[in-house]
């Protein structure tokens, strides 16, 4: 399995950025999918995550009502939609595969895809 995660950037305080999560090996259909951030000195921290089975979601009260996850089943790929950006939302985003039986703790994922760097700073 290879997980491609892609869109990160520097952008302002408000503004918005759209992350993707690509896998190639499996279908992701078949698997839940984590988003995940690490910010420098911190804990990993689950952001959301998205079931594969009845693509059912669940986001950490941090992000909710500004962040949006989605799928597209003919790319495999796995969206991260961010709005409203705040300076804490700084990190390094990773996205994830598996089975967990809770979305938001990393613990029981199989399969990291490499971070893409998200800067909010004016």
């Amino acid at each position: 399995v290879q997980l491609q995660a892609s869109g990160g950037g520097k952008v302002q305080p408000g503004g918005s950025l759209t992350l993707s999560c690509a896998a190639s090996g499996h279908n992701l259909d078949y698997f839940h999918v984590g988003w995940f951030r690490q910010a420098p000195g911190k804990a990993r921290e689950g952001v959301v995550g998205i079931k594969g089975t009845d693509g059912s979601t669940l986001y950490a009260n941090s992000v909710k009502d500004r962040f949006t996850i989605s799928k597209d089943s003919n790319k495999n790929t796995v969206y991260l939609q961010m709005s409203s950006l705040k300076p804490e939302d700084t990190g390094v985003y990773t996205c994830a595969i598996g089975h967990p039986s809770l979305l938001l703790q990393p613990y029981e994922y199989d399969f990291w895809g490499q971070g893409t760097q998200v800067t909010v700073s004016s």
